[in-house]
C-alpha cells in the first residue's frame, strides 16, 4: 500500500473521521462565533475540568462539525437552536446522527433552552452518559 493511501486510511479512522480541510476552517470560524448556550456549556467542559476528560469544541467529524467532542469517550454533544425543530432540519439531523453513530460515536442532544435554563440538569445528564460509557468499557 502506498504512503498516501495509508495516510488517508489513518485519517478516516482518526478522531476526525475523514474530515475535509474545509471543515477545519469552518470549525475555527464557528469556535470564534459560539452561541450563548455553547459558551455556557463550554465553560463546564473546557480545560479537562469535566471529570478529567478532554472535550473539543466545534470539532470536524467527516463532513460535519459537532459542537463538542470527547475522543476518549467517543462522545458527541450537540446543542440545538430552534431551527432544529423544523421538519427538514430534523431529517438532516437524523442523517448526521446516523453518520456519526456509524463511526462508533455516541450522540447526545440538548436544546439551547435546556442549556440556558437548566444547565445543571444538562451537566448531570452528561455525567450520567459518561458513567454509562465508562461502565460499558469495563464490561
Amino acid at each position: 500500500m502506498d504512503k498516501r493511501k495509508e495516510k488517508e486510511i489513518q485519517h478516516q479512522e482518526s478522531m476526525w473521521k475523514g474530515a475535509p480541510e474545509s471543515g477545519f476552517l469552518k470549525a475555527k470560524e464557528l469556535r470564534n462565533n459560539m452561541t450563548l448556550p455553547e459558551k455556557l456549556l463550554w465553560e463546564e467542559l473546557k480545560d479537562n475540568k469535566f471529570l478529567g476528560y478532554k472535550f473539543r469544541r466545534q470539532h470536524p467529524i467527516g463532513i460535519y462539525i459537532v459542537d463538542f467532542y470527547a475522543h476518549k469517550l467517543k462522545l458527541v454533544i450537540e446543542v440545538d437552536g430552534q431551527y432544529h425543530e423544523k421538519p427538514e432540519q430534523e431529517n438532516l439531523d437524523k442523517e448526521r446522527t446516523i453518520f456519526i453513530e456509524f463511526n462508533g460515536l455516541k450522540v447526545i442532544r440538548f436544546t439551547n433552552e435546556e442549556v440556558l435554563v437548566h444547565v445543571k440538569t444538562v451537566i448531570q445528564k452528561i455525567k450520567n452518559e459518561i458513567d454509562l460509557i465508562e461502565k460499558l468499557a469495563i464490561e
